[in-house]
């Protein structure tokens, strides 16, 4: 059976919303039908941390589903997807999936996206962790999670942030079979026996 290229985002209230925002962008270049839950925390990280309007936001998504809407589509497993990113991932929201007690649609499609056995990757952002966070996170591996925490690689020598974002996100999308053009690879477009002029 073929999936139709469907993904969800979420997108909540941890430092990092422009991982969210620049994965939505991504997977419309690539023609990838989105399915955005975004948290009332994740709202105020957006205002916090960009210059971008909660509309505009939105907007970068096929579909914007209503953060209390337990009724919506992505809250089934009929409703076939690829899986869903959480970028980025808060502790409060990573501890909802790992228990099973969701309160809300993010939570919910997270669960239904496990349940399923489809890919769920979390982009958790929180440091230090203490040993219950890293317990939750064991937890959620075990169920099948991918635990994929925002890091860059400076191997890449990225120019800016952007760079710096999309090289990691480009690591995202392979994880669904999904061309990333401006991923910079190791060995292949990246060699190690040539490091890079000094400038």
């Amino acid at each position: 059976m073929t999936l139709p290229q469907r993904l969800i985002v979420g997108l909540t209230g941890a430092s990092g919303a422009i991982y969210g925002i620049r994965l939505l962008d991504h997977l419309k270049a690539a023609g990838v039908e989105t399915h955005f839950v975004l948290t009332p925390a994740g709202e105020r990280a957006i205002t916090y941390e960009t210059r971008l309007k909660l509309a505009e936001v939105a907007g970068k998504a096929a579909v914007h589903h209503p953060y209390a809407d337990i009724g919506a589509s992505i809250a089934s497993g009929s409703f076939r997807t690829i899986g869903m990113v959480v970028a980025p991932c808060s502790v409060r929201t990573m501890s909802e999936i790992a228990t099973g007690v969701t309160s809300n649609l993010l939570t919910r499609a997270a669960d239904v996206t496990l349940k399923e056995r489809r890919k769920l990757v979390l982009l958790v952002r929180e440091t230090p962790l203490h040993l219950g966070h890293l317990r939750t996170l064991t937890a959620l591996a075990e169920m099948g999670a991918i635990i994929m925490p925002p890091l860059p690689a400076f191997y890449a020598h990225p120019a800016d942030i952007e760079e710096m974002v999309d090289q990691f996100l480009g690591r995202v999308l392979d994880l669904f079979a999904i061309q990333s053009p401006g991923l910079k690879r190791w060995g292949e477009d990246l060699h190690p026996s040539r490091p890079p002029p000094r400038a």
